[in-house]
C-alpha cells in the first residue's frame, strides 16, 4: 500500500460539480492499493499516520499529530500511485489492485483510519473523475509505502 499524506490548511473533493468532502485543518491521504497488500499493511499505515508528529506545536515544532491537533482527514482512492514509468512514456498500471480486490481494502483502510483517528473520516468515491483541491500547509507532504517500513 503506497501512500501520499499532505498536512493541510483546507482541502476538497468534487465529483461531478457536488462537494462530498471538506475539511479544514488536518490531512489528505491519497492511497494505492496492489494485489500483495493485506490488513497488517493498513494497520500499520493507520497508525503511522495518525500519529505522526506533523502538526506544529506552540513554538512551531513538529511536536503535534493529527490527533493531538483534532484533524480531520480525508482519503482518496489512487491507483496512478503505483505507476511504472519504466519503460516508455506511458505509464503503466499493472502492479495496481483491479477493483474487485482494491475496493474491500480500500474500505478497510477507511475503517480502520477511522478507529485509529477516533471518529469519522471523509473520502473521494473510488474510481470516480474526483477533482480534488488542497492548501498544503507548510507544505509538508510525506510518502510512505508498507512494503518499505523505513
Amino acid at each position: 500500500m503506497k501512500t501520499v499524506i499532505q498536512r493541510v490548511s483546507s482541502a476538497s473533493v468534487n465529483v461531478e460539480g457536488n462537494k462530498i468532502a471538506d475539511i479544514q485543518k488536518g490531512l489528505l491521504v491519497l492511497v494505492g492499493i496492489e494485489d500483495t497488500d493485506n490488513q497488517e499493511d493498513s494497520i500499520w499505515l493507520c497508525q503511522k499516520i495518525t500519529n505522526l508528529r506533523i502538526f506544529g506545536d506552540e513554538n512551531d515544532v513538529m511536536n503535534f499529530s493529527v490527533k493531538d491537533i483534532d484533524g480531520e482527514i480525508i482519503i482518496v482512492s489512487q491507483f496512478t500511485l503505483h505507476a511504472s514509468t519504466k519503460k516508455g512514456n506511458r505509464p503503466s498500471y499493472l502492479k495496481a489492485s483491479k477493483p474487485e480486490t482494491a475496493i474491500p481494502m480500500y474500505e478497510k483502510f477507511v475503517s480502520q483510519m477511522e478507529k485509529e483517528l477516533g471518529r469519522k473520516v471523509q473520502t473521494g468515491i473510488f474510481g470516480a473523475d474526483m477533482k480534488v483541491a488542497l492548501l498544503n500547509d507548510g507544505p509538508v507532504t510525506i510518502i510512505m509505502d508498507s512494503k518499505n517500513r523505513e
